[in-house]
Formats: structure tokens, sequence, C-alpha cells
């Protein structure tokens, strides 16, 4: 996930099934959402630029950045749930462009935010059902990385396509 482990606060997550898991599993872990727990990632060149409007990708960093801002603004104590819908995604956007691994990609507005957190959410809570399935079906001599191969291949059964958000 990372490529700095000091920064890493989830250092046993390979991607975003166990980074959206751990949130059952730790508190608030610093003092501000706003506090820089951006991924270690080098910044990517943005997209190219299309016709009219110039459509970017969400890089794996990308998609990093938005779970851990996220999990971040909907854990702060202080806000809390004292905030309106357009507030709460406006707090993930600012937090993003904050990041230091923000600097030369796209603004992601909070439109764009909540409709990729959307995608995330649903796909992710897919995927779960599919390793809880896996898990119930690990035998003897069977390690994680078995359980894994066996979740993914079952989320491919039900859903004709790979499982895309796990993320190194």
């Amino acid at each position: 996930m990372d490529s700095d482990n000091s920064m890493n606060l989830y250092p046993h997550s390979p991607g975003f099934f166990d980074l959206l898991q751990s949130q059952h599993e730790t508190h608030m872990l610093v003092d501000s959402p706003y506090e820089s727990q951006c991924s270690g990632a080098p910044p990517a060149a943005a997209s190219p630029v299309g016709n009219c409007r110039a459509r970017h990708t969400w890089l794996p960093a990308d998609d990093l950045m938005l779970v851990r801002a996220w999990l971040n603004t909907s854990k702060d104590p202080i806000t809390s749930n004292e905030q309106r819908r357009g507030a709460f995604w406006g707090r993930i956007a600012d937090y993003i462009a904050d990041c230091p691994n923000a600097v030369g990609r796209p603004k992601r507005e909070s439109s764009h935010c909540k409709q990729r957190w959307c995608t995330i959410n649903d796909t992710v809570c897919k995927f779960v059902g599919c390793y809880e399935a896996a898990k119930r079906e690990k035998t003897s001599g069977q390690n994680e990385d078995d359980v894994m191969k066996l979740a993914n291949q079952i989320y491919f059964n039900d859903h004709n396509k790979k499982f895309a958000f796990e993320h190194d």
C-alpha cells in the first residue's frame, strides 16, 4: 500500500478491503482529519485532455487518498454528524487537495469524490461478501492467500469481472 511504512496507519492492509475493515478495529489516530496521512506514492501525471472536457482517471493513489479522507472525516470527533451532506463531501475534497501527493493531479470536486466513493464502497461491500464466503470454505492447511484467491474467484464468478480495488 504505502512505500513508506512509517506513515502507514494500517500496516497489515494490502488493499481497500483491509483498509475499510480496519475502521472497525481502530479509533481516530490523529487530532485533525486534515493531518497528512496521504499515500507515500509519488504523484502521477494527469490523464490526456480529451475533446471538450478533460476526463481524469482515478489512480490507485487517488483511491487511497479518498478512502483515508473518508475514514478521517467520518470519524472526526469534533464535527461528528453535525454537518450537512455537501459540507461532508466538501471536507473530503479539501482533505484530498491538501495531500502532498495531490500535487500535479487534477482537483477533485466534492461530487467527484462522492461518486467515486459510492463506486468503491459498493464494489468493496460485494467483495466482502465473497471474502466471507471464502472464509467459511477454508479448510485445514489453507492460508490467507488461499482464502483471498478463492474470494477473488467467487467475486469473478458472481460479477463477471475482476475485483479492481485490491491496491498494494
